[in-house]
Formats: structure tokens, sequence, C-alpha cells
């Protein structure tokens, strides 16, 4: 799926995904052999879920840290958990 479908998909300007790839908050998104790139079902899951976050209130800050640990494993849940519960906390 191409930036322009998954912007109109997910209400998010191209921009603002080219942004969030940048900064690590959706891995790493494929390419075709041109270099465009090639969002799968599972990278809008990951948008939408971001999203979901973003909404909920959680600073980008917080949630890159979070999307770092679950990149880690399930090793990380309690460290995602704690960090979650913090930011509910505030």
């Amino acid at each position: 799926m191409r930036i322009a479908e998954v912007s109109e998909r997910c209400g998010l300007s191209p921009d603002t995904l080219r942004y969030y790839e940048r900064i690590g908050l959706i891995p790493s998104v494929n390419r075709d052999s041109s270099g465009i790139r090639d969002y799968t079902e599972e990278d809008c899951r990951w948008i939408e879920f971001i999203k979901c976050m973003r909404n909920a209130g959680l600073p980008i800050e917080v949630l890159t840290e979070y999307v770092e640990l679950f990149q880690k494993g399930d090793e990380t849940i309690e460290a995602r958990k704690s960090l979650l519960s913090k930011e509910c906390d505030k």
C-alpha cells in the first residue's frame, strides 16, 4: 500500500507518517524496487496503535520508548506495563 492510501485510510498526513517512521514509531517500512514505501497490514496496525496511544495522551517520547521496548520482545513486558502505569498516574 502506498503512503497516500495509508494516509487516507488512517487519517494522518503523509508527512506525519514519514515523521513517525523516522523517529522509530513505525518499524522500517518495506520499499519497492523504486524506493517507494510499501506499507503492509501490520504497518497499518502499528499506525492505528500509535494513533490510539496518542489520542489517550501518551507523549511521543514515551511512545517511542514503548515501541523500542516492544521490539526487544516479551522480556520487556513488565517494563512496558510500568511505563504505561507511570503515564496513567500523571
